[in-house]
């Protein structure tokens, strides 16, 4: 089997045109130079060990080098074997609050950006487990299916904001049901992590927790805010503050942190609350609980055991660059006799 590692990198191939043209433009320019100075046959008569075939094998060895460089970079595999992986870990859902509220700065930088580094360290430290991610405000919203690429779901978890979902508010029914729906093995040990401040201006989560205790899903709580709560900050697009979030009858809105929703979530799942301040204690309870709970087989397939080769064309191409260095324009004799360039009629 085989393979490229970095394939974009054969763009630069289109270098060697451009040094071809650059090197006909050079031996034009010298013959016109040449010319001008004297008669070309006086001129080969003043310089009689200068080869004319010798130019054109350093430009050749010269190419030749660049191309094995151009691969070495690009890195050609090889598929020496075939083995079968068996993936054990756990389905885990990322319920993502992302309603105007977790735009309060009680925690810093704000609770949504606060979040986002919870669960970018959560999943750093994950190892075969697949992740998904949900989105949710007034509605839940898909972001993410699952996944065993990690770096792809830190990639849709920091692209996440509050303008995602339209409707405003936070609505635990939505998201947890949302999140139930992407466990789409049966077998598997099922989590949802929902990271809230915990204001729930929907209709409650009781039915959707029924819906993951009757799926076997349990659901990991975290809080992030603080109790005392702070005003939402509306910012310009400088990200300077312009106003804050006010309700209808004019009032700057105080959102809070309201752990008993979230606990009381956790608790009805037999899973646990954790409150979110500090990124390193929050890592390493969720590992605990993660520890706790039955790994199960939830994908198994072949792979190709690739070995790189780059270090072959990457030693030539300095072999041949060595060669390029040290190989002299003079003539030699083998070269005189083969005579293919006429050189013996201007001796």
């Amino acid at each position: 089997m085989f393979e490229l590692e970095n394939p974009k990198y054969f763009y630069l191939l289109l270098l060697i045109p451009v040094i071809v043209a650059l090197f006909v433009f050079n031996l034009i320019w010298k013959k016109q130079k040449q010319a001008a100075f004297s008669d070309l046959e006086l001129f080969q008569k003043l310089s009689p060990e200068k080869s004319t075939f010798k130019p054109f094998l350093k430009i050749i060895i010269l190419l030749l080098a660049l191309v094995c460089v151009i691969i070495a970079i690009v890195n050609p595999k090889t598929g020496t074997k075939m083995e079968t992986v068996k993936r054990q870990g756990i389905d885990i859902v990322f319920a993502v609050d992302i309603s105007k509220s977790m735009l309060a700065e009680d925690i810093k930088p704000n609770r949504l950006e606060k979040t986002k580094q919870l669960v970018s360290q959560i999943i750093n430290q994950l190892g075969n487990d697949r992740v998904g991610i949900v989105g949710y405000a007034g509605s839940a919203y898909p972001i993410l299916p699952m996944t065993t690429d990690y770096s792809i779901a830190k990639m849709y978890l920091q692209s996440m904001n509050t303008n995602m979902v339209s409707s405003q508010g936070t609505a635990f029914n939505d998201a947890i049901k949302l999140a139930v729906d992407y466990f789409d093995v049966k077998d598997t040990s099922k989590l949802i992590i929902l990271v809230s401040d915990g204001e729930d201006h929907g209709e409650g989560a009781s039915e959707a927790i029924d819906l993951a205790k009757e799926k076997g899903v349990r659901i990991l709580t975290i809080g992030v805010g603080t109790e005392k709560g702070a005003l939402i900050p509306l910012k310009d697009n400088k990200g300077t503050i312009s106003s804050y979030k006010k309700d209808q009858n004019g009032e700057n809105v105080i959102t809070k942190l309201y752990p008993d929703v979230l606990k009381n979530i956790a608790t009805k799942t037999k899973s646990k609350y954790i409150f979110g301040s500090s990124t390193k204690e929050v890592v390493e309870e969720v590992k605990k609980q993660l520890d706790k709970i039955e790994k199960t087989e939830f994908e198994s397939q072949q792979i190709a055991d690739y070995e790189s080769q780059y270090q072959w064309f990457l030693g030539l191409g300095f072999l041949l660059l060595l060669v390029d260095v040290f190989l002299l324009e003079k003539k030699t004799n083998w070269v005189q006799k083969l005579n293919l360039f006429n050189e013996k009629k201007h001796a």
